[in-house]
């Protein structure tokens, strides 16, 4: 029918009463196409009804429809029974159209003598017991093409969908036998009528809505409901689809009307702002959602997509209450979700060949069914194991922005979220961060789509993000669905663009004010001294002018003759994250058990020292470089602004949290058999105890069975939050000095962040061999590096971590494993005494082709094991 209203607007007529007439003929021929005239001896052979006529989809009957209006052909005057039937649903009217037929046929049985009953005509929406009341009907007469038919109405007209499956008024046994009477009567009634005269089966749409099982749902159905709670009984829906999936036709019919529906809901969502009207508008939604088999292949094609675009058309507040709704389903109902909307992203991924110049950006049914996997996203966030009240305050004193930013303005370059990173709108309605949950309903992972990575270019997609047009969606803006290296792909863009920004206005700030052209952040150290040279230095540009943080870093060892193409800002940060964190400073402590480090709360260090370590991680993601720092999660999350929490001492203090395990798991006595106040003691870096009240007079409250809960909650508060305030708001100022223009925040949960600072701690040698080039005569067939690749994988894990480090500048993994890593084995010479060398900003080797694989083994070892310093070959 969209087809007909198509032809109809593009073709010529100039007034809209020839315009009426030519959609009214138009249709009629469609009709009867699709349908026939219902006389089985029909000799016309453009109608359905003719028996050597050949049946066509819809598509094709529209577009024969309006080539019979161009010639003018013969219409065929409706049968006696087609009279006052209307168009049901065109897939199925050849069933309808022998119904028909049968009526004006004297031979038929008793059961056919109930037209009415049989083909529901007057039924605009459907309730459970209605739907079963129709399958029992058809079951008996072993045909299911009234069913069919009302599915085919109700399914494709969201405002039947709209009135369907309502909750109703819970009734007692008598109302129920009371109910039950009554519409036996009004069974009768109808049967009566239908009988009596052919002409009372023309009866208006409006007043066949007041018929059927459950008439007064519909007039209820415009009121008010909480954020949560909607108007369809889902459970009733759920079990009507499990009873009818099983059966192929009626199967069939709920896709073709998917069909139908899709492009008007997407229309009335676009153009006619239905939902503000009516919210429970959002009903046409959920019932169709809780089709179990939307995922399967005949969806793919044209269903879902288009289901799919008319599900992100719905406003904000509508994706805000189908999320909250969503939130309360099981974990398997969430499951089903997601799986439903990648299976589509998947199929049309793989059923194209999107590039450069196919983006995947452009494809409609990608893009909506990647909004949609948002909307079950939030609700598995929503569903899982809430934080919300446990939030870090923010930093009292603003971070100051640099005075180039008037001459940025002027240039047109302000800077974008300048008061932090972007906020998805989906969670500001629902008052959320995906951070807030501890425990999701299904895992994260299960919203990455793979095959969409791999197609998606990233470059483009970045611009996408920064533009923030209407026109072009970048994926980025729904970062759940990136694997860690496509988003770490887009941090790297983000931070490269915001250098080159940098270096430009210091460019042109140098032509205006005549001050000396300094595009980079300098550093020069001194190798033994390197501490005291880094952390003066950046003490003075973060004091100066905090926005030369986000330059390009160029590190030089006085003395040295290396280039800084990023080999040595690696070790740079190598060399700084040892001294830091050697327990001997006193800045942290180290947990020899769990291998990790925690802030010390008796640091003799000012807060100025902890604002610059802040600076070294925030320097070291904004360069692309992976640190040996060892933190507990709970550090990560800090940085996002949640605050520590008892289940977090599990492993930054394992051994507290397991004894206060234990105190809330005592069945015993805890006064009498413990004896313990609010009162706890700590040591400082001498051992000396320090005495600290967890509230006030703690000294005098002791621990009970009641108030075991609050003691275990202020211990981890004090060990987590209180007892190292200044020190980490200091580690997190300095950290957001650099990162807080960054998207870093809205792209990354707490373990992706750990991940980006620390590489991965999984050293797969295989995937690197794999991913190895290589240059100068050498490849992978030769002899050398076959021995080479042998000798490499004997290694043991501190002899492998020895050679990464030698020949990467880093003996960590970079996101994504070794296997994103791009190593270059070049030939250096023929067989000599030389050692091999590397250039660790480029990850290339300089291998000299040794004469045997022992000469090699002790001359790599060598190289690895005694490895310092830097030097122009």
């Amino acid at each position: 029918m969209l087809l007909i209203l198509f032809f109809v607007q593009c073709y010529g007529t100039n007034s809209a009463k020839r315009r009426a007439a030519a959609k009214h003929l138009i249709e009629r021929y469609y009709h009867q196409l699709t349908e026939g005239c219902g006389n089985e001896a029909c000799t016309n052979e453009a109608c359905g009804s003719s028996p050597g006529f050949q049946r066509m989809d819809n598509n094709a009957a529209a577009i024969k429809a309006l080539e019979l209006y161009k010639n003018n052909a013969k219409l065929c005057d409706p049968h006696p029974s087609k009279k006052g039937a209307s168009s049901a649903f065109p897939e199925n009217s050849a069933k309808g159209a022998h119904n028909f037929s049968a009526c004006s046929n004297g031979k038929m049985n008793h059961k056919d003598l109930q037209p009415t009953r049989e083909d529901f005509r007057d039924l605009n929406y459907l309730t459970e017991e209605k739907v079963y009341e129709i399958l029992s009907l058809c079951s008996e007469t072993e045909d299911y093409s009234p069913l069919i038919r009302v599915i085919g109405r109700v399914f494709s007209s969201a405002e039947s969908l709209v009135q369907s499956f309502c909750k109703e008024k819970q009734h007692t046994k008598e109302e129920l036998k009371s109910l039950q009477a009554k519409d036996e009567d009004k069974d009768e009634d109808e049967k009566e009528t239908a009988s009596g005269s052919s002409t009372a089966m023309e009866v208006e749409p409006e007043a066949s809505a007041s018929s059927g099982d459950g008439s007064s749902n519909g007039e209820n159905n415009i009121q008010k409901f909480g954020p949560v709670e909607v108007s369809v009984d889902i459970d009733a829906v759920r079990r009507v689809y499990d009873r009818l999936l099983s059966n192929e036709k009626i199967e069939a019919a709920f896709l073709n009307a998917l069909v139908y529906l899709s492009p008007n809901v997407e229309c009335d969502l676009t153009y006619h702002n239905v939902y503000a009207a009516d919210p429970n508008y959002l009903n046409v939604f959920i019932i169709i959602m809780e089709n179990s088999n939307l995922h399967s292949p005949e969806y793919l094609e044209i269903a879902l997509p288009q289901f799919c675009k008319a599900m992100s058309k719905l406003p904000l507040p509508a994706l805000a209450k189908l999320a909250r709704l969503w939130s309360q389903y099981s974990a398997d109902q969430i499951r089903r979700l997601v799986e439903t909307f990648q299976q589509l992203i998947t199929y049309t991924v793989i059923s194209n060949e999107f590039s450069s110049d196919n983006l995947v950006n452009e494809d409609d049914g990608v893009v909506a069914a990647t909004k949609c996997l948002k909307i079950v996203y939030y609700a598995n966030v929503l569903g899982g194991d809430l934080d919300m009240d446990h939030n870090e305050e923010e930093d009292d004193e603003p971070i100051p922005e640099s005075s180039e930013l008037t001459l940025q303005e002027l240039l047109g370059e302000e800077r974008r979220n300048k008061k932090g990173p972007r906020v998805d709108p989906l969670e500001t309605e629902l008052g959320i961060r995906a951070w807030d949950c501890r425990k999701p309903l299904i895992p994260y992972e299960d919203f990455i789509n793979e095959p969409l990575n791999e197609v998606l270019e990233m470059d483009k997609d970045y611009t996408f993000f920064k533009v923030e047009t209407e026109s072009k969606f970048s994926f980025m803006t729904c970062p759940f669905i990136l694997n860690a290296v496509t988003k770490n792909l887009g941090l790297y863009y983000d931070n490269r663009i915001r250098m080159y920004s940098e270096r430009r206005i210091t460019a042109l700030y140098s032509l205006v004010q005549g001050q000396q052209l300094n595009p980079y952040l300098r550093l020069k150290v001194r190798r033994d001294h390197v501490i005291d040279d880094a952390l003066v230095r950046l003490e003075m540009i973060a004091m100066e002018n905090p926005a030369d943080l986000k330059k390009q870093l160029y590190v030089e060892f006085e003395g040295e003759q290396g280039v800084d193409e990023g080999g040595v800002s690696k070790e740079f940060f190598q060399l700084v994250v040892e001294e830091i964190f050697n327990p001997d400073i006193g800045m942290f402590t180290y947990d020899e058990s769990t291998k990790l480090f925690w802030f010390n709360p008796s640091s003799f260090e000012n807060e100025g020292q902890f604002t610059l370590i802040g600076i070294v991680l925030g320097l070291a993601i904004y360069n692309n470089c992976i640190l040996d720092v060892h933190f507990p999660m709970v550090v990560y999350r800090k940085l996002m602004g949640k605050k520590g929490m008892f289940r977090d001492l599990a492993d930054s203090h394992p051994v507290l949290f397991q004894s206060l395990k234990d105190l809330l798991e005592y069945e015993g006595n805890v006064e009498e058999d413990m004896m313990i106040t609010f009162q706890i003691s700590q040591t400082d870096l001498f051992g000396n105890p320090l005495m600290y009240d967890l509230k006030e007079g703690g000294d005098k409250i002791p621990v009970t069975n009641e108030n075991r809960k609050d003691f275990v909650a202020l211990y981890a508060e004090y060990m987590l939050n209180k007892s190292v305030e200044k020190q980490f708001k200091a580690f997190r100022r300095g950290f957001h000095m650099v990162t807080n223009e960054s998207p870093l925040k809205y792209l990354f949960r707490p373990e992706e962040i750990e991940l980006l600072i620390c590489g991965s701690r999984n050293l797969d040698f295989l995937a690197l061999e794999e991913s190895t080039e290589y240059d100068g005569g050498y490849n992978k067939d030769s002899h050398i590096i076959k021995d080479f690749w042998e000798t490499v994988h004997s290694f043991g894990q501190e002899q492998k971590r020895l050679f990464l480090q030698f020949t990467t500048g880093t003996d960590r993994a970079p996101v994504g494993g070794l296997g994103k890593l791009k190593m270059i084995i070049a030939k250096n010479g023929p067989d000599s005494d030389r050692l091999p060398t590397s250039h660790t900003c480029f990850n290339v080797l300089l291998l000299p082709e040794y004469s045997t694989k022992e000469k090699l083994r002790e001359r790599l070892l060598k190289a690895i094991t005694y490895a310092k310093g830097f030097g122009m070959l």
